[in-house]
């Protein structure tokens, strides 16, 4: 292996380990982040490391090499950008997402009502992303690409605790989509996210 190809390897492995770390809890909120120590532990020079740090530094998972412990107004600041782009997205959603992709949203929903945790935070995540890529936006698909590493842990919150009527509202918009009522499947969707933001505030609260 090329050295150049070697050390985008290891970039990508450490990033992944730390990404993996924080998201599952491993590294909670506030923990400090030593280069020396990571590099360490994994088995790598210091320099994919930084590299690592930087990438998830962007992502908002580290914030002054510490863990990211979001407060409320980092909650606050991403639901209102995710209010604002998904309510459009699913808008958009309800005008032009072909079949196949309403018959996912459905298995979505179904998977909420029967899968395991595991299960319906993937599943969850699915739902999101299929009525947010019917945007066909390229700024708004990358801008949300961009947030998923902080979606996920507002979103863990959100399934873990069971949020109530979560999937309820999953269907509800669903068949709004479905019934290609675009101006109904945005207001589902904002209503939607303002339950996620009061719930996740309720919790850290």
């Amino acid at each position: 292996m090329l050295e150049n190809d070697r050390s985008r390897s290891a970039t990508h492995q450490s990033y992944a380990v730390l990404r993996d770390r924080i998201l599952n809890g491993q590294l909670p909120g506030g923990t400090k982040i030593v280069e020396e120590k990571i590099a360490s532990e994994l088995g790598f020079s210091r320099t994919p490391i930084r590299e690592s740090i930087r990438k998830l530094e962007y992502e908002g998972l580290i914030i002054n090499k510490r863990v990211v412990k979001p407060t409320e107004k980092d909650l606050r600041n991403n639901f209102q950008m995710r209010i604002l782009l998904e309510g459009y997205a699913a808008q958009c959603a309800a005008s032009f997402l072909p079949e196949q992709d309403l018959q996912a949203l459905y298995e979505c929903v179904e998977i909420g009502r029967k899968g395991t945790n595991e299960e319906i935070m993937d599943a969850n995540e699915r739902f999101h992303e299929i009525i947010v890529r019917a945007s066909n936006n390229a700024v708004m698909i990358d801008t949300i690409d961009r947030m998923q590493s902080l979606i996920y842990l507002f979103r863990k919150t959100v399934v873990l605790n069971q949020r109530p009527h979560l999937i309820d509202e999953h269907e509800q918009i669903y068949e709004a989509i479905k019934a290609r009522n675009g101006e109904k499947a945005a207001d589902l969707m904002k209503s939607h996210l303002q339950a996620d933001l009061d719930f996740c505030l309720h919790i850290i609260g």
